[in-house]
């Protein structure tokens, strides 16, 4: 069956027997579902939907306290959460149905997007690296340190995040890229700490300190590199290059 729909009604796995009771017998205003869609097949869905999104029913319903079904306006569109729901569902219809339908070679059975694809339990789609550039940008280095470990701690369970080593390898590598190498350099030393045996990461934090003209720190990166790769070429060609030994 097609995903149907991202209007996250938001209804909770196993919700009791009082909550479910709250629901409409019948939903009015289907603009995207099949008006004689079963009820409690669209509740399923809308499960489905709360999860993806790690919402409740009212991220995109007007009305109620957040907590239970009661006074919620399952028809009203006020929510403009609502009415972009809609519009994400027919773009994952066209995807699915029209530009991977037109994939030469499709993989059977074939793959599909779904909300999860994107979002991850996230209500709005984000990657590691873009929130910590958010962090970076409005509250500084020390802050995304602080959310990285946070998020690491909560969420890596959940693959709500790529926590890989490459993962935060290229967020450096952009903010080098933008001219915040002290930043850059945070940012793979915390990622060092994960993962103490990279000779890669090492390279990395060298070939900034060599970029800001910190010798004595580039030196000691690249001898730290090859300590962990001793056969790197570029580390080794770095050391010659600065008139360095390799110990």
């Amino acid at each position: 069956m097609r995903i149907r729909e991202f209007v996250l009604v938001g209804a909770v796995a196993g919700a009791p027997a009082a909550l479910s009771a709250q629901l409409p017998a019948k939903f009015e205003n289907l603009q995207y579902f099949p008006k004689d869609i079963a009820r409690d097949t669209l509740v399923n869905v809308m499960r489905g939907f709360s999860f993806a999104l790690g919402v409740r029913c009212q991220y995109c319903h007007a009305g109620g306290d957040g907590v239970s079904f009661k006074d919620v306006e399952f028809k009203s569109d006020d929510k403009p959460t609502k009415r972009k729901a809609r519009y994400m569902l027919r773009m994952a219809d066209t995807i699915n149905d029209r530009l991977l339908a037109a994939l030469p070679d499709r993989s059977a059975p074939p793959v599909r997007i779904s909300c999860v694809t994107c979002h991850h339990g996230l209500s709005k789609p984000a990657t590691l690296a873009s929130t910590l550039t958010a962090t970076i940008e409005s509250k500084g280095t020390d802050s995304a340190i602080a959310q990285y470990r946070r998020l690491r701690e909560n969420t890596m369970t959940q693959g709500t995040f790529d926590f890989g080593q490459w993962s935060m390898n290229e967020l450096a590598r952009t903010l080098s890229e933008r001219g915040k190498t002290a930043e850059a350099i945070a940012m793979l030393e915390l990622n060092q700490e994960f993962y103490p045996q990279s000779a890669e990461i090492d390279f990395m934090i060298a070939e900034l300190h060599r970029q800001r003209g910190e010798k004595d720190q580039a030196l000691a990166r690249y001898r730290s590199t090859l300590l962990k790769d001793p056969n790197n070429a570029r580390a080794k060609q770095r050391l010659a290059d600065m008139g360095a030994s390799p110990t």
